[in-house]
């Protein structure tokens, strides 16, 4: 049986989706984000130094909860978890994945874009799904209608989410989060600018009360 996800969720209203090109801005962006109400932060695995990233964060800011993203393969699975990741997320999940997924001890956002793959991951015993790519694949309306035929299925949609889009995601009861990369600009981690992206955690924080 999958570990619960749910609580994860509810732990901040944005999880911050982070594609780290050099290890060393791990440290110190994971703190900005904490600083700024974020605690938890997924890594994707898309770049040769994710797994070091993922590392460092791990052990470097003890306040966050670094959980590795992009886990396409079931080979995916035991190295981001040795790196340190305490939660795993994928963008989709076939079969032999999920399968994979549910036995894993830390919690799993299996990716999912259709009614059949979510009532196939609940089968596996999973309670909160990625919804991926949000936006291509029918936003916040999407959802909506999803909340009277699995009613017991909590989601963090991203993909296409910014934060004039969020909003509309988190009034929905059966959305746990979202997650997006709107926090950490490409130019903010480019001139290495951690007080405004503290300062966009911090806005992205309040957009749930």
């Amino acid at each position: 049986m999958p570990v619960d996800a749910r609580p994860l969720l509810a732990l901040a209203p944005v999880i911050p989706v982070l594609t780290i090109k050099e290890a060393a801005e791990a440290v110190p962006l994971a703190r900005a984000l904490v600083a700024g109400g974020l605690p938890v932060v997924e890594v994707t695995l898309r770049t040769p130094v994710a797994l070091e990233a993922i590392r460092l964060i791990s052990r470097e800011v003890p306040q966050a909860i670094v959980g590795a993203g992009t886990i396409v393969h079931v080979r995916d699975i035991q190295p981001a978890t040795a790196a340190g990741a305490q939660f795993l997320v994928s963008p989709g999940t076939p079969a032999a994945l999920a399968a994979a997924l549910a036995e894993v001890p830390v919690p799993v956002l299996p990716g999912c874009a259709t009614v059949t793959e979510a009532m196939a991951l609940a089968a596996h015993g999973f309670t909160a799904l990625k919804f991926f790519p949000a936006e291509p694949s029918g936003g916040a309306a999407f959802l909506k209608s999803l909340s009277g035929p699995v009613p017991n299925l909590l989601f963090c949609p991203t993909g296409g989410i910014d934060a004039a889009k969020a909003p509309a995601y988190l009034a929905l009861a059966n959305v746990g989060a979202v997650g997006g990369s709107w926090i950490v600009p490409d130019d903010a981690l480019a001139s290495r600018d951690y007080a405004r992206i503290e300062a966009l955690a911090r806005a992205a924080r309040a957009l749930r009360a």
